[in-house]
């Protein structure tokens, strides 16, 4: 079975090195969501990219490979994810937030067909 329906994608830009009291930001947002009971949050580390410092970091350069950028994804529908943007206040020191309209398309499995 699937259903659609309109929705946000909160994309969340950090980096890799980003703390808050002593645990990764991204992993501080993700059990946010998860907490906030979201329909879906992903972690996904980029290879190469820079931010506010200008600063390219890369994989391909030892010396900066520490700080990779992170990008957490958010998605549910816009109230709840309007509802859950000031969580993120507390945790971001530096970072961006990205806010997108989307379309969802939901597929779940039928129970009684397994």
């Amino acid at each position: 079975m699937k259903t659609t329906g309109p929705a946000l994608r909160a994309t969340v830009f950090v980096g890799e090195s980003d703390t808050w009291h002593h645990k990764p930001v991204f992993t501080e947002i993700v059990h946010r969501a998860h907490a906030a009971r979201l329909a879906g949050a992903s972690v996904f580390r980029g290879i190469e990219g820079f931010g506010g410092s200008a600063l390219i970091h890369t994989t391909r350069l030892l010396s900066l490979s520490e700080d990779l950028p992170v990008a957490v994804v958010l998605v549910d529908s816009e109230e709840r994810i309007r509802a859950f943007l000031p969580s993120l206040d507390e945790v971001l020191g530096d970072g961006l937030v990205v806010i997108d309209a989307v379309e969802t398309i939901r597929y779940t499995r039928d129970k009684e067909a397994q």
